[in-house]
């Protein structure tokens, strides 16, 4: 096998192009935190953790659900199920993974290296949760809200209460485009006694809870504008972002699910990114 073709299975084993969820978050707060662009290393080693943690915490995710994976017909085909990737292969990737989000966490300060294993430990646990509550979707969403908060402690080298409401926001942000993700597993998950907010509440209200979250994200995304005071191309950048959450909610209906991947897929890159681009064109214009 080539390594070209093993390195293609890893990629798509950890969902990497799905690092455009987590990663403008991450620069975004430490765009804020630094009031302006970080320096070069800080940037870099911001990046590393970054791809370690989220590298080493879907590769958890694969690993501990592996046997879900395989009774899923959604899921089947996914490398671990098929054999393309055995489990202690997944496993030594994972241990590199989280290792270089360790020493990045190491090189950026050193509040950021005593804290790189309470992260370490919501990623371990989120896996699980589907299987004793319906609040996972919360879970995720505080896992990927520590990129923020973990990005300003890197430029900071503080944890300071001004940074929360950016987090809250992608922990709201997650979560409710994570319920979407799960409508489409409801009739699997009541079968096979997994947790989820669709397959305990149903479709209808758990897409209200979905819109009553991200109402959540944008009150939290505005309510750094007097806390850091930014100004005009971030404020514009979150009008944008309602207007793509708005349109996402609208692909999604209680009775057509078949727009659920153009939702959660391209909708959300476009809101990660449009809030890091405009918060950069906020200091630098």
């Amino acid at each position: 096998m080539s390594i070209l073709k093993k390195t293609a299975d890893y990629l798509r084993l950890i969902k990497f192009s799905h690092s455009v969820f987590a990663l403008p978050f991450a620069f975004t707060g430490a765009l804020i935190a630094a009031d302006g662009i970080p320096s070069l290393r800080q940037i870099f080693w911001i990046t590393m953790a970054m791809v370690g943690a989220r590298s080493g915490a879907m590769g958890l995710n694969r690993i501990i659900d592996r046997r879900i994976d395989a009774l899923n017909p959604r899921t089947k085909d996914r490398e671990l199920p098929r054999g393309v990737i055995k489990a202690w292969e997944a496993m030594v990737f994972t241990c590199l993974s989280l290792a270089i989000f360790v020493i990045s966490a190491y090189q950026l300060n050193p509040l950021c290296f005593k804290l790189s294993p309470l992260a370490i430990i919501v990623l371990l646990v989120y896996p699980y949760t589907k299987r004793f509550t319906s609040l996972s979707h919360l879970i995720l969403g505080l896992a990927l809200a520590l990129a923020p908060l973990g990005a300003w402690i890197a430029v900071r080298g503080t944890i300071d209460m001004e940074i929360i409401p950016l987090s809250v926001a992608v922990l709201f942000w997650v979560a409710g485009f994570d319920i979407f993700y799960a409508l489409q597993d409801i009739e699997f998950d009541r079968r096979y006694g997994l947790f989820s907010i669709p397959s305990r509440l149903g479709i209808a209200r758990s897409l209200w809870i979905a819109r009553v979250f991200h109402l959540i994200t944008v009150i939290m995304l505005l309510s750094l504008v007097p806390l850091f005071h930014l100004r005009g191309p971030y404020i514009i950048g979150v009008l944008i972002a309602v207007a793509i959450l708005i349109y996402e909610h609208s692909l999604v209906k209680v009775d057509d699910l078949s727009r659920i991947d153009i939702a959660f897929f391209n909708m959300n890159g476009y809101m990660s990114l449009t809030i890091f681009l405009f918060t950069l064109f906020n200091y630098i214009l």
